[in-house]
Parts: C-alpha cells; sequence; structure tokens
C-alpha cells in the first residue's frame, strides 16, 4: 500500500483552515482520485490560540514556516501566507531546495520570483503548483500549461480582478459613479481599505504576466506589462458603449504580435455578444484563442476561501499522483526572454471620447487632425446637452462627441489628439478606451 501525502501548510487564515476541512472531509474521495491518502501532519501561525472551526488537536505545530518548510516528516509544504517577500520566499525556497513539493497560491511571489523558484523546483525534482494564483477555482493554470500542451496560443486574455468587475458592473448597472462604487465595494468587502493594487491594475498584471509564461513559453515577468486601472472610467463612458454594443471590463491581454508578445492591462471595450462581456459581478473569466481550436473562455469565481481553497487541494491531490510538471509549462532553459512593447505599436479599434466646443469650425478641426494620422471613423456620435437649446447665459456648452475607430496605431491616437488639444477645440483631456474584438 502506498503510505499518505503528508502535508504541511503555512497560513491558517480563510483559505488555510478551509484546505484542512476539506482534506478532513472529501478524504476517502481524495485517496480515490489519488491513489493514496492525504493527511496534514503539521501546520504554522502567527496565532495557535485563534479559533478557526478546524480540529488541530492531532496535528503537529512547528515554530515557524522555515521549520515547516524543512520538517522530515512532511511530503508537501502548502504556502498560504502571501506576498512577495519573507517569510513566504524563504519558506518556499527552502521546501523546494529540501525536495519537497510546494503548493502556493501567491501570485505575487510567482510573478516576481517565479523563475528562480521553478529553477529550484526542476533541480531537486519537487513539483511546484499554483492554480489559486490566477483565478481561484477556475482551471486556468492547468488548462494552459497541460490541457493545451499541443496547441498553439496565440492570444490569452481575460477579467482577472473581482473588484473592479464588480465596480465596473454597478457602474453600468445602477449609473454610479467610480468612487461611489468604490466605497460600496469596499464596505462589502470587495475592496481593501487601500484598493490601488486592485483598482490601478497592479493584482490583474501579476496574473497576467503567470499566464502569458504559460501560454506563449516567456519568462515570467511583471515589469513587461503595460498597466492602466479604471479610475477614470466614468458612467457615460458605459452609457455611450452601451449604445453602441459594448461593456467596459478591465482585462488583462496577452497576444501575440509580429514584434513580441504584447502583455497589457486596462480597461477594454468588448463586443456584448461576446462571452467575457456576460461575466458580471465578482467572477473571474479567462479565453484562450489558440491555433485550431475555437476559442475558450472558463468562468468561475476568482477569490473567496472556498475556491480558492478548492484549487489548493485539487493541486495537492496532482502532487499525490506523482504528477510533476514543468512550473511554467517548459524547461527554465526554453523560457525566453520578454520586455514590455511599447504601447505606441499596438493597433486596434479605439473610443474616444471628447468634449468639443460648440465653435463654428470645431468639428472640421477635429476631423482634420485624425485625417493627418490616417485614422478613420467608424462611428460618430454627438449628444447636444439640454437637447440643443442655446443656454440662456448665451455660453456655449462643451459637447459630448465620441468616436469609433477603424483599427489604427495608439502613436496616431496620441498624436491626433495632442494635436487637437494644442488646436484648443476641446475642454479638458480626451477619454480613450483600446477595443478588444472577439
Amino acid at each position: 500500500m502506498v503510505a499518505p501525502l503528508k502535508v504541511g501548510i503555512a497560513g491558517l487564515g480563510t483559505v488555510g483552515a478551509e484546505v484542512v476541512r476539506l482534506i478532513e472531509t472529501q478524504a476517502r474521495v481524495l485517496a480515490g482520485r489519488s491513489g493514496r491518502g492525504i493527511r496534514v501532519v503539521a501546520v504554522t501561525a502567527r496565532s495557535k490560540a485563534k479559533k478557526r472551526g478546524v480540529d488541530l488537536r492531532s496535528v503537529e505545530w512547528a515554530r515557524d514556516p522555515i521549520a515547516l518548510a524543512t520538517h522530515p516528516g512532511i511530503d508537501c509544504f502548502v504556502e498560504l501566507m502571501g506576498g512577495a517577500g519573507d517569510p513566504a520566499l524563504s519558506a518556499v525556497e527552502a521546501a523546494l531546495n529540501a525536495g519537497k513539493s510546494v503548493v502556493t497560491a501567491n501570485k505575487a511571489l510567482l510573478a516576481k520570483h517565479g523563475l528562480k523558484l521553478a529553477k529550484s523546483a526542476e533541480k531537486h525534482g519537487g513539483a511546484l503548483n499554483y492554480e489559486a494564483a490566477v483565478g481561484a477555482a477556475i482551471p486556468v493554470i492547468k488548462t494552459l500549461r497541460e490541457g493545451l500542451a499541443g496547441t498553439g496560443i496565440n492570444r490569452v486574455y481575460g477579467i482577472l480582478n473581482g473588484t473592479c468587475n464588480y465596480i465596473l458592473t454597478r457602474m453600468e448597472q445602477e449609473g454610479l459613479s467610480f468612487a461611489e462604487c468604490l466605497k460600496d465595494a469596499q464596505r462589502l468587502g470587495y475592496a481593501e481599505a487601500n484598493p490601488s493594487f486592485d483598482v490601478d491594475g497592479h493584482d490583474t498584471a501579476q496574473k497576467l504576466a503567470i499566464l502569458a509564461s504559460l501560454a506563449f513559453g516567456t519568462k515570467v515577468a511583471q515589469s513587461a506589462v503595460y498597466v492602466e486601472g479604471i479610475s477614470s472610467i466614468a458612467p457615460e463612458d458605459l452609457r455611450a458603449a452601451s449604445d453602441l454594443g459594448y461593456r467596459v471590463k478591465l482585462l488583462g491581454v496577452a497576444v501575440r504580435t509580429d514584434k513580441g508578445i504584447e502583455q497589457r492591462v486596462h480597461p477594454t471595450m468588448v463586443p456584448k455578444s461576446s462571452s467575457i462581456a456576460q461575466v458580471m459581478g465578482v467572477t473571474n473569466a479567462v479565453t484562450i484563442d489558440g491555433e485550431g481550436i475555437p476559442p475558450i473562455t472558463l468562468v468561475g469565481p476568482g477569490a473567496g476561501g472556498a475556491a480558492t481553497a478548492s484549487a489548493v487541494v485539487a493541486d495537492i491531490a496532482d502532487v499525490a499522483r506523482g504528477i510533476r510538471p514543468n512550473p511554467f509549462g517548459r524547461p527554465i532553459s526554453q523560457l525566453r526572454d520578454t520586455k514590455k512593447a511599447p504601447m505606441e505599436r499596438h493597433e486596434g479599434g479605439y473610443y474616444i471620447r471628447l468634449l468639443a466646443r460648440d465653435f463654428p469650425g470645431t468639428a472640421a478641426a477635429i476631423a482634420t487632425r485624425l485625417a493627418e494620422q490616417k485614422i478613420s471613423i467608424e462611428s460618430i456620435v454627438q449628444r447636444h446637452p439640454n437637447g440643443g437649446a442655446t443656454p440662456t447665459d448665451g455660453k456655449a456648452i462643451p459637447v459630448p462627441v465620441i468616436l469609433i475607430t477603424y483599427a489604427t496605431h495608439e502613436d496616431a491616437v496620441r498624436r491626433a489628439l495632442a494635436a487637437v488639444q494644442k488646436d484648443k477645440v476641446i475642454s479638458g483631456r480626451p477619454q480613450v478606451i483600446r477595443i478588444e474584438k472577439n
């Protein structure tokens, strides 16, 4: 009979406690699927006295994460402490260097130190599994690393942050401002007290760097990701998008181009008919475009204790089965360097919202500047305030003008809008949102 896999868990917050519970309550199912039993034999956490709703009386407590990682009685070290630095980094390194397998949900650690950790796993023979790091219960890591191993990937993109998707959903459905929705998200626990990591796009960027490595065989490099957040999005942008047949989502996009791998995070207009546009609230989704197959969209909860724990336990079960895939799908020696693709080279359609001054010649000036950059307009919408009535004080009110362009280059859009601003025919800064087609 095969001996059970002995597991040590560092971090007993919501996810860690749920992992312990799942391994206990699903013991028979896990043993049947894995071909051997799985037992939690040791743990460590900041507080031993804290009530966690699981029975830990028969489990050994290690004095610290390093001691647990090198514990001779464990086969698999589960890191659920979080953070890109210590103690998570030192503990994971220690476990891998000792030849143990590691399961983690730590996207920050992988985005910053993934290559170094993968080298250690490769050298010492342990697994490095991290399904829960991107999309929680959505099996996107396994899909890219194993399920589509024989398929060339052209593009992978998705909604990778539930906080941003919740905010944009509320803004669209209720006409609320970004500030109002953010405050509500904080009250409900969907957003942190300091929400910048989520709403400025950095959380999505870390996840995208991992997906891009798996999809395209590049070295994980968060610094190669262009990042914009959602704080500039206004209710009028969402209304205009809806009228034009689009929705606005914060997307992480990694795509193969003639110039290399483009990695970007920014608000994006997607057709309402697309699968990704139907994903609302805190739900996550990832779409994979592969050669010879229709696009595959994976949808599910991207966060939460139960969803994350489910992915962690699935990774532990793979360790129990003896599955040892290369952490990023290929040997480290085969991963290619990658660098940030200048967004000026990006090619696609654009949504542009201008506040045009209601003077003779304004429309002609805007059209001239766009034509100078060879930008073709697919559609134009002009909404006169007050139904076009003249204000009683005689002062002209800026007129919202919305343009949808055909595919063009970002540097052309930037040059055209800079010239329009210099002409002083618009008020304020133009709003620009990129369009991602199906």
